[in-house]
């Protein structure tokens, strides 16, 4: 692994860290696009009325924290072991 592959590890597990984050505060994210699997995610405010920050990422992780919403106002697929809405702060 190349210390470049190290550093896009990183950002990847970042990446998820912040819209969970994000997420436990209020806020709001919603994604913005995707080129390829390549994520595009806004950070909005608590009251979802302006961008504050883009992030972007092509780690799959971050495909399946975001497990195909649209945003984090949307319920996380209620699914089997092994994906996105296994992960144990998701919602039953």
């Amino acid at each position: 692994m190349t210390s470049q592959d190290d550093a896009d590890a990183r950002d990847a597990r970042d990446v998820v860290g912040v819209l969970r984050r994000w997420e436990d505060s209020g806020a709001v994210w919603r994604v913005l696009g995707a080129d390829g699997e390549r994520l595009v995610v806004g950070l909005w405010t608590c009251t979802g009325g302006e961008v504050v920050e883009r992030v972007e990422s092509d780690d799959p992780a971050l495909a399946r924290f975001v497990a195909g919403r649209a945003s984090s106002e949307e319920p996380v697929p209620d699914v089997g072991p092994g994906t996105a809405a296994a992960r144990p702060d998701a919602p039953r």
